[in-house]
């Protein structure tokens, strides 16, 4: 008996094989690539929105709220003078009508004011931090959304004595100081796309 066999074209399909195989890892590592590439690009869009929110942060509690502490209504003016459109500042900074009460008053005592957790609802203040571009311009929205009052001086002047007018002496004893405490909500966005945006939830102490 004679055994048939039949192998043209056999290195054809190994090599049609092989082809394959390679085209599908290197599809695969193109797909892993470019979802690299999306994730650096996410994360490098947060970290802008994150240090835009920092900064917003601190022109709040450093440079807006104390200036408004001590009395409100002569302090309002000067700042919006400030940092309002066409002031030294220039970054269009924007009061609500609420800040006064939430600043001077416990949360129960702010009527209707919202105490929503969205920094966008209703702020109390509102401003653009400017890049070298338009498209690179950050919208600050902070919102204070509790309050609990303390015993803290906002005049300047150091009125809890030490004792030392009464005794005569310095007896080292003063009242206990009880900072008020500010829940503070900050969102900081991408002005050209919103949806670049990094949320921080601040408890202010003065």
């Amino acid at each position: 008996m004679k055994k048939i066999g039949n192998e043209d074209g056999i290195a054809l399909v190994t090599a049609l094989m092989f082809t394959l195989i390679c085209l599908g890892i290197v599809a695969a590592l193109m797909q892993m690539l470019l979802l690299e590439t999306k994730v650096s690009g996410s994360q490098k869009n947060y970290r802008n929105a994150l240090e835009a929110s920092y900064g917003g942060t601190e022109l709040v509690t450093r440079e807006f709220i104390p200036k408004l502490f001590s009395n409100y209504s002569t302090g309002i003016g000067p700042l919006l003078t400030a940092y309002g459109s066409g002031g030294i500042g220039d970054i269009g900074l924007v009061v609500g009508s609420g800040l006064k009460t939430k600043l001077a008053n416990a949360t129960a005592d702010w009527g209707s004011l919202s105490k929503t957790s969205n920094a966008k609802d209703v702020p109390d203040l509102q401003f653009t931090l400017r890049g070298l571009s338009a498209n690179t311009n950050f919208k600050i929205y902070a919102k204070v959304v509790d309050t609990i009052p303390g015993n803290s001086d906002p005049t300047g002047v150091d009125y809890l004595d030490s004792g030392a007018g009464v005794a005569g002496v310095g007896s080292g004893i003063a009242p206990k100081h009880n900072p008020a405490l500010y829940s503070i909500e900050v969102q900081g966005e991408r002005a050209s796309t919103p949806k670049e945006k990094a949320l921080l939830s601040v408890l202010y102490a003065y």
